[in-house]
């Protein structure tokens, strides 16, 4: 048993394997040719692979950023990171958390199949990372590891990971331009809400895609290639100090040189991912119809964020650096305040920041991504003072959850753990219930309206 669900683990917390998988089903439930059936899996693989890997450069390259802003500012506290404080909490939640992922799995397609929110959750390692907050907050309200705590926390699991990709899909559309593929990512809430800040106060007309640059600049106009990186990272080096850089961070490499290597790397990074995700929606959103048409008729794949960063590659760094901005003001003020300190973590900061300045484009141009990404910036910044309290034994940790969709369900759950069991039991059946209901009453007005035209 323990052997199938490491497997099961093994399998589910490596998108590419993951997807690749669904492409085969997809494949072969449209009874394509073997050779076609080969060549879409192996595709999808190759091409999650190197959407995976543009996105670790992205991340390494950003973590002597965060070691060198760290040193420039002189602070210390809390950095919010889904990798580093799941890392910790595996080592006591692992069995359950494997457990909830698989219910919570089995939950999101039956929601599919059954409801108007046709999603199918696909970004693995989040998953993992909802079901292992999910046990983190079930434990520290008192439930034992048993069948019904395993099947209540994958009921909210798998309901959360339906819905909150329907609330993104009316900005999806607008970015991708059609209705082929969802968000599947845990910053979900945030980058609605960006959308919606958008939409209300900004001007879709002024799209960050056409930012004009004067002909002297003409070389900045490949969006691949950010003096603005290179700037930031050899400012922070001689912030931080070039004798730390080289002391601590380049193994003796020169501190100006290492900078410009590693500015150099995010933006090969960034290259990388946009050709992953060429590769993967060309593979699997015609494989995903086998799926749509035989198990979960209508169905859309809900991938990672990278999926976007190409339809608007100004709106990510405008994102990225709104958000880290906030995030260091916010720090600032909880110095002041004498609270936790959350220091911003930029990795968060970077695919959350960047997707909400494209939501936040999507729907108001320039001030729609500024705006937007400036109130996720907020709420990642904040929302981790909160949350800390009802994480148990995590909370003495030096890391906690980054994302909008661990910290507005978790702080709810949390809250709801603090009053009692059967509140919190009570309360991720509310939760079911209303998506329920929400489906039906959404489903009868759209046949009204249906007849009345």
């Amino acid at each position: 048993m323990e052997t199938l669900l490491n497997l099961f683990v093994s399998i589910v917390s490596q998108p590419a394997i993951l997807v690749s998988l669904i492409a085969l089903l997809g494949l072969v439930l449209q009874k394509k040719k073997f050779s076609d059936v080969v060549q879409g899996t192996l595709k999808t693989f190759v091409g999650f692979l190197v959407l995976i890997g543009g996105a670790g450069l992205l991340a390494n390259s950003l973590t002597p950023f965060a070691e060198m802003f760290q040193t420039a500012l002189n602070t210390q506290g809390v950095v919010p990171s889904n990798e580093a404080v799941v890392a910790i909490a595996l080592q006591q939640y692992g069995t359950p958390t494997a457990l909830i992922m698989l219910v919570g799995m089995v939950v999101n397609i039956l929601l599919a199949r059954f409801t108007r929110f046709k999603y199918i959750f696909l970004t693995g390692q989040a998953m993992m990372y909802v079901s292992c907050l999910t046990a983190v907050i079930l434990v520290g309200a008192g439930f034992s590891v048993s069948l019904p705590m395993i099947l209540l926390g994958g009921l909210f699991e798998g309901t959360l990971l339906t819905v909150t990709p329907a609330l993104c899909q009316p900005f999806m559309k607008q970015i991708t331009g059609n209705d082929k593929v969802a968000m599947g990512h845990t910053g979900n809430i945030g980058y609605a809400a960006s959308g919606f800040i958008g939409k209300v106060f900004g001007n879709k007309e002024k799209s960050t895609e056409d930012i004009k640059i004067p002909k002297s600049f003409g070389f900045l106009r490949d969006s691949t290639i950010s003096i603005m990186i290179l700037i930031v990272y050899v400012i922070l080096a001689l912030l931080a100090g070039t004798g730390y850089v080289e002391h601590e961070l380049s193994n003796g490499e020169n501190a100006i040189i290492f900078s410009l290597i590693q500015a150099g790397t995010f933006t090969a990074g960034f290259v990388v991912v946009l050709q992953g995700v060429r590769m993967v929606l060309g593979e699997i959103v015609p494989a995903f119809q086998g799926i749509a048409k035989k198990l979960v008729p209508n169905s859309k794949p809900a991938l990672d964020v990278p999926i976007i960063f190409p339809y608007a590659p100004n709106a990510v760094l405008i994102g990225f650096f709104v958000s880290f901005i906030v995030g260091t003001i916010s720090m600032l003020a909880m110095v002041g305040l004498n609270t936790t300190v959350i220091i911003p973590g930029v990795v968060g900061h970077f695919f959350c920041g960047a997707a909400a300045g494209v939501f936040g484009n999507s729907t108001g141009g320039r001030r729609g991504a500024i705006l937007g990404a400036a109130f996720n910036g907020l709420l990642i910044s904040w929302l981790p003072l909160f949350i800390l309290p009802v994480l148990g034994d995590l909370q003495l940790a030096s890391s906690t959850f980054a994302d909008t969709d661990y910290l507005i369900p978790g702080l709810f759950l949390g809250k709801l753990g603090e009053a009692g069991p059967s509140l919190l039991v009570g309360g991720i059946i509310a939760f079911v219930v209303v998506v329920l209901l929400a489906s039906a009453v959404l489903t009868m007005r759209e046949k009204k309206v249906a007849e009345e035209n």
